[in-house]
């Protein structure tokens, strides 16, 4: 089985230090998971990118890219549901 290496923006690791610490918690743990199954049965494939995806955590949303050559699972940004496609 392949490992992916999950990279952070440096945008979404300021997100998700500004959330609250049990909130933080399981959304880390969440994208821990992703290196192991980039693309679970709760991903939904975002539209007008052809590597983009999001889980949901709750009211909150993790958007990442997978570059299948690299083995690469890049966290793109990390916010509450209302704000995080903008």
């Amino acid at each position: 089985m392949t490992v992916y290496r999950i990279e952070f923006k440096q945008s979404a690791k300021k997100e998700l230090a500004q959330l609250p610490r049990p909130i933080a918690e399981k959304i880390l743990e969440r994208i821990k998971a992703l290196a192991n199954n980039p693309r679970p049965d709760a991903c939904k494939k975002l539209s007008g990118s052809t590597h983009s995806y999001r889980i949901r955590i709750n009211d909150y949303r993790v958007v990442y890219s997978i570059i299948d050559k690299q083995l690469i699972v890049q966290v793109i940004k990390i916010g509450h549901r209302k704000a995080v496609y903008r």
